[in-house]
């Protein structure tokens, strides 16, 4: 079995991370918005790109034409985009892994290999402080796969990528349980603040609270694929 996780919302606590790293960008300039308000304008033009980017548009593309967006819109100098974009990227190993996903991914490497399901560019999953506890060799990303989140295309390449080994895929955004449902993949839902379900879309029959609860989940045959 292969166990993928997503980067951004199933293991780093982005909001936290990327939200302090605004704050700086914010009281070093001088700006009056909040570094979460920037973070979420952002994280929102950033979403909205991957819904209908394709390969061989980057990651690193993407999220500077979110953060050039975020700043015109809240009337900054748009100009500072590119050098904070680098600032943001750079920033990365320092955003927070939920406190519950070490110890979690340690004990299901016990049992299966354990990689990550992800929209971003290589180098940037390299930066963060979830890729070390990972199997590099299953840093499945957007640039490896040649497509993005939500598009069925990317988790239907993550499975040919793994084949034939079975693949597990524990989200926690809304874009991703849906994505990952719709595609056919075995998915469980790892609750996180913040993350809510999307309305209008299935239901994942797997689901817990706790990172430390996936053990049991998946390997005391509640994922059986039988």
């Amino acid at each position: 079995m292969i166990v993928t996780f997503d980067l951004f919302s199933a293991m780093t606590n982005s909001l936290a991370g990327g939200s302090r790293t605004f704050a700086k960008l914010a009281e070093s300039r001088g700006w009056q918005h909040t570094g979460q308000a920037l973070y979420s304008r952002w994280d929102e033009h950033n979403k909205a790109g991957q819904r209908t980017a394709k390969a061989p548009t980057t990651f690193h593309d993407l999220s500077l034409q979110a953060l050039s967006q975020t700043y015109a819109d809240l009337g900054l100098d748009v100009a500072l985009a590119k050098a904070d974009m680098v600032t943001l990227e750079e920033s990365v190993n320092e955003w927070p892994l939920w406190p519950d996903i070490a110890d979690a991914v340690r004990k299901i490497a016990e049992h299966a290999r354990v990689g990550l399901l992800s929209n971003v560019d290589d180098v940037l999953a390299r930066r963060t402080s979830a890729f070390r506890l990972i199997d590099p060799e299953l840093a499945l990303t957007s640039q490896r796969l040649g497509a993005y989140k939500p598009s069925t295309e990317i988790y239907q390449a993550a499975v040919a990528a793994v084949a034939p080994e079975r693949l597990v895929h524990i989200a926690a955004s809304a874009r991703d349980v849906r994505g990952a449902l719709e595609a056919g993949i075995t998915t469980v839902r790892l609750a996180r603040p913040g993350h809510v379900l999307d309305a209008n879309g299935p239901t994942p029959p797997l689901e817990v609270e706790d990172a430390a609860d996936l053990v049991e989940l998946l390997f005391r045959g509640v994922t059986d694929p039988s």
